[in-house]
């Protein structure tokens, strides 16, 4: 009769991403990240108007480019369709744009 082959078992991953639990503290884990929510952006931003340079205030990939409303998103919270000078277009709350005087 031929021998059987063992099980094979395998270590855990190095590369986990569970966070190590502490054994003297059997309180829940608090998450790694906060939200913060800006309830002010429903109401969005007057003054805007398409074809208007802007600038993007705020965070997110094209914070501090000035740019050009090509159209706006009627949403609950009211948003643009934007064109970077790189060329680029983005989605932006209008709470997120700050428009440029004609010098700037």
């Amino acid at each position: 009769m031929p021998a059987r082959k063992r099980k094979v078992t395998y270590p855990p991953p190095r590369t986990s991403t569970a966070p190590a639990r502490d054994a003297g503290n059997a309180g829940p884990i608090a998450p790694r990240t906060t939200v913060a929510i800006d309830a002010t952006a429903g109401a969005g931003r007057s003054g805007l108007v398409i074809g208007g340079r802007v600038r993007i205030i705020g965070s997110g990939l094209h914070a501090g480019e000035t740019a050009v409303i090509e159209r706006f998103a009627g949403n609950v919270i009211p948003a643009a369709l934007v064109r970077t000078e790189a060329g680029r277009t983005r989605q932006v709350r209008t709470i997120d744009l700050e428009p440029l005087s004609a010098e700037e």
